[in-house]
């Protein structure tokens, strides 16, 4: 009712082959208790990530879980930080990390992924069988704002076909307007295959959303989770 999509976030598993000496990473789980990993390890800052990923592998569903299981969450994540599985809780600068093998797996945004990928071979991603988190960046128009309309011409143009299919191409990250994919095609036919830019009915089928919260909920959980990550 009140924003429209300006790209898509879909959180997934980024690691390096080279770090984890060939081996697949695809499930929190294996982020979480792999000896083989302990201290090259990295989850997100952003608290819905990386609890909503871990309330999926969890089998919670984030769109429906309840205080018990978010505490069962952080919980699971705490244990993780004390014996030190976890390097760090990194916003996007774990890109560099992941891409020297400091990090050898990690929770990744998929705009990110992509671009890694087109420097360094040795970046791959999974899907968890359990699900993914996925989120939206919004425009926005204020309220009271001088130039509505002028705003809303902007948003209107960026959702023409050339134009979506050219952002797409540019940051990476899910692009949020259909029928797409043949402009897209048209830049780059790989980008245009690329399921982290226009995902594939299998693929949106493992999405998941963060439920909303009230506002009472939104401080206590965030109060908890800057505990966990140290802020």
């Amino acid at each position: 009712s009140y924003s429209y999509p300006w790209t898509g976030i879909s959180t997934v598993i980024a690691y390096n082959v080279k770090a984890t000496g060939g081996k697949k990473v695809d499930s929190v789980s294996q982020l979480l208790d792999d000896p083989a990993l302990k201290g090259r390890v990295g989850f997100l800052t952003e608290m819905r990530d990386t609890v909503g990923m871990t309330l999926l592998d969890m089998g919670k569903d984030p769109g429906t879980f309840t205080d018990a299981d978010y505490d069962a969450a952080v919980g699971r994540l705490q244990k993780a930080v004390d014996k030190k599985q976890i390097r760090r809780f990194t916003g996007n600068d774990y890109t560099s990390d992941l891409d020297k093998g400091d990090l050898a797996a990690c929770l990744a945004w998929a705009g990110d992924v992509i671009q890694l990928q087109a420097d360094n071979p040795d970046i791959q991603y999974a899907i968890p069988n359990a699900g993914y988190i996925t989120s939206t960046d919004n425009l926005l128009v204020p309220t009271q704002a001088g130039h509505k309309a002028n705003a809303e011409k902007l948003i209107d143009y960026y959702y023409e076909l050339p134009v979506a299919a050219q952002l797409a191409a540019y940051i990476n990250y899910v692009c949020p307007v259909d029928g797409v994919k043949d402009e897209l095609a048209k830049i780059d036919p790989e980008l245009a295959a690329n399921t982290l830019i226009l995902p594939d009915k299998a693929m949106a089928k493992k999405s998941r959303a963060f439920r909303s919260l009230s506002s009472e909920e939104e401080t206590a959980y965030e109060e908890k989770f800057a505990k966990l990550i140290g802020a």
